[in-house]
């Protein structure tokens, strides 16, 4: 299934699947030096006066050195992006127009703060803790606070801080990942200061580039100086902080190259806590890096929030950076904001590190301790699977989708050892590859082929399709392309050779590790979230979105597949980074996630997610069947795991919601799959309800034969 990204939640698309997703790193890599257990990270530009940020331009900041734990830091691949993208035609296909962004900054589309660059207006962003809106002369900020009804947790962008700096316009003008600086121009073009917000920052600055007053008011009130340092507000519902300048009245004056940081307190802030957030808001973030390390068992994600002279800052934990075995912290617990994702930890410092199980990429089921009649039963319905294999699709999602599907049956055909029944599709699905593959396929035709759109610094696949021609989705669509070549090409060295130049290319257009002139760091992945994002431009009042968070880990586990094909060892090693974080939050914040806290929510899993809202919805379907559906899509070998640290009784309930009126339903398939990790009895109940579903129930990007050796992997790994 796939999710639209754009139009009102009642419009309902045909039986689709789109979503997003991504990461970063920073050009200067941290250097990691190993002591016993602990890494000590000391950061290369702590000795500079400036670093790099996500797209190249010199931005200032350095960061104390701190221990991490884990894993070492992984190395990057390095790639010639501008030769991937000479190689394919040159087009101008793209649907997007960024309104609010500084000449030579790449478009930083599927970010969670897009929605300030793109669209006639710019729309509220969601930060965590904090949510910000641009408006026409300097910006508002926000603490959200969750309400809660039976489909929807929402924590809308509600102005408590407005800041008027006096500008006419704004620009993005530095963008990584994590982080975006805003510059607001006066009515000649010229700057008047930059605004800096990163996600998981409690602080928002301002750094004046000349001399400026600005007017910093609060909801019915102004800011107080106090003899503490930090000028002070009450919003009502929140509680303010303001530090640096002069304040006086609702009034506040920088002289050039000073800089003013604004924070919300958490509620009943202790001492301990506003003292934290008052020394640090003294020392501006100015950009955040990204490095990350893998190991046998654990991926590990460290975020380094930059300041401009080098002191600590402080950051808010998610839920999923508190999940499951993480690294010790002695800094935490000065108090927590309310999210619509649960309560963010305060703590001190500037390195936030985290881990996630491992998942590295996997091409196929474990078959070992399957039974005989079970293996017949495979075998039958997958000659019936093959046979019944329709043309492909020529759009990028549909397209995407088949060739998983084909290639998937060519895996199990050969893996159950009747090569020869899948031989004369594996023949199609390659020829299929090698003509997407094609360099030159868009100079002959308008489908099933790539072009590259410089204006928009992006890889389209003709023919779009859910407007990944606005680079909505390009995870989804092109995560299945790569998995298809990825399987295909595994222990063929030609073939991979072949298709290596177009898959590469859509590689680094969703994947690049290193910002370039020709392709974003990290398209979509949001490290901090943990998970993508979908939309491109994300022209949203509630923030970017994703729906479909089984197909963002299908992405990663594609990119994996062609790693290990193509022999990229750095490329594996960040996929398997990518795939185990995603995986984490899609069951910390879609398929299991810990509701408790929001009374009134009348549902087991959230189907789409937000930066200020949660929904028990999708784009195309409001059937508790394609509610959950959409998050197991295309249940692959990379879904084994996701019932790791899920009660059987949460995935049980969440089933049996999906299911009111039995699995002959759209997504009934993946339901039935879902069930069997739920444990061994449930396995062979679910193996019964499978061998008679209806053709229905089987999704177009899976088959019968999929879905049975998928809950007899289960079974017999269960213990059934």
């Amino acid at each position: 299934m796939t999710t639209r990204t754009t139009g009102p939640l009642t419009e309902v698309r045909p039986p689709p699947t789109s979503r997003r997703r991504w990461w970063v790193i920073g050009v200067a890599a941290a250097v990691v030096v190993t002591l016993a257990a602990v890494l000590v990270v000391v950061a290369p530009w702590a000795d500079d006066d400036e670093t790099a940020d996500g797209d190249g331009a010199a931005v200032p900041g350095s960061a104390p050195v701190s221990d991490v734990s884990g894993p070492p830091d992984a190395t990057p691949p390095e790639v010639d992006s501008a030769a991937l993208v000479a190689a394919v035609p040159a087009e101008a296909v793209a649907k997007i127009d960024p309104v609010r962004l500084a000449p030579g900054v790449v478009p930083p589309s599927n970010r969670w703060y897009s929605g300030l660059v793109f669209g006639d207006q710019p729309q509220p962003v969601f930060a965590e803790p904090l949510s910000f809106g641009l408006t026409d002369s300097g910006f508002t900020l926000g603490l959200p606070a969750p309400t809660v009804d039976a489909k929807v947790i929402i924590a809308p962008h509600v102005p408590a801080v407005t800041v008027d700096a006096g500008a006419t316009s704004a620009q993005v003008s530095a963008a990584d990942p994590v982080s975006v600086t805003i510059d607001l121009l006066d009515a000649s073009g010229a700057v008047l200061g930059k605004v800096v917000l990163a996600a998981g920052s409690p602080f928002v600055s301002f750094t004046a580039a000349q001399d400026v007053t600005l007017g910093s008011t609060v909801a019915g009130g102004t800011f107080a100086p106090g003899d503490d340092g930090a000028a002070t507000a009450d919003a009502g519902t929140s509680q303010w902080g303001l530090v640096g300048g002069t304040t006086d009245g609702g009034s506040t004056t920088l002289g050039a190259g000073e800089s003013a940081s604004w924070y919300a307190l958490p509620p009943d802030a202790t001492p301990e806590a506003a003292t934290a957030l008052r020394t640090a808001a003294a020392d501006p973030v100015t950009g955040v890096d990204v490095t990350y390390g893998v190991d046998d068992t654990v991926a590990r994600t460290t975020l380094t929030y930059r300041t401009a002279g080098g002191s600590p800052t402080a950051y808010v934990l998610m839920p999923h950076h508190r999940v499951g075995d993480q690294p010790e912290r002695t800094d935490c617990g000065l108090g927590a904001y309310p999210s619509v994702y649960g309560d963010l930890e305060l703590c001190a410092g500037s390195q936030l590190s985290s881990f996630a199980p491992a998942v590295p990429a996997a091409r196929e089921l474990d078959l070992d301790g399957i039974s005989d009649d079970q293996r017949a039963a495979i075998v039958d319905a997958l000659a019936t699977d093959v046979a019944g294999t329709p043309a492909f699709p020529s759009d990028t999602y549909f397209g995407g989708k088949a060739l998983n599907r084909a290639a998937s049956l060519v895996v199990l055909g050969e893996q159950l050892g009747v090569p020869d029944v899948v031989a004369e599709l594996r023949s199609t699905t390659v020829d299929a590859l090698t003509e997407w593959a094609e360099t030159d396929g868009c100079t002959r035709r308008d489908a099933r082929c790539v072009v590259y759109d410089e204006t928009a610094r992006s890889a389209i696949g003709l023919t779009p399709s859910f407007g990944s021609d606005e680079l909505n989705d390009h995870h989804f669509h092109y995560g299945y392309i790569l998995a298809a070549a990825g399987l295909l090409a595994q222990d063929d060295p030609a073939l991979a050779a072949r298709l290596a130049p177009v898959m590469n290319l859509l590689a680094q257009d969703i994947a690049a590790a290193l910002p370039t002139d020709e392709l974003p760091q990290l398209r979509s992945f949001d490290p901090y979230a943990g998970h993508s994002w979908a939309s491109g431009t994300s022209p949203f009042a509630d923030g970017n979105n994703q729906e479909s968070s089984s197909e963002a880990v299908t992405a990663w586990n594609g990119l994996g597949l062609w790693a290990q094909a193509s022999d990229q060892p750095e490329l594996a090693t960040e996929a398997t980074w990518l795939a185990s974080t995603e995986a984490l939050t899609a069951r910390t914040y879609w398929t299991a996630p810990d509701l408790e806290q929001f009374e009134g929510f009348e549902h087991t899993v959230v189907s789409l997610n937000w930066g200020g809202k949660r929904d028990y919805a999708t784009w195309f379907s409001p059937e508790p069947s394609a509610i959950l559906g959409i998050q197991l899509i295309p249940m692959g070998p990379v879904q084994s795991g996701m019932a790791e640290g899920v009660a059987p009784e949460q995935i049980r309930a969440s089933v049996e919601e999906a299911t009111p009126d039995g699995y002959g339903v759209q997504f009934g398939g993946y339901l039935l799959m879902y069930r069997a990790l739920a444990g061994a009895d449930d396995a062979a109940a679910a193996w019964q309800e499978a061998v008679s579903l209806p053709d229905v129930a089987v999704d177009d990007g899976s088959s019968r034969s999929a879905m049975l050796a998928f809950i007899a992997s289960a079974q017999a790994g269960s213990g059934g």
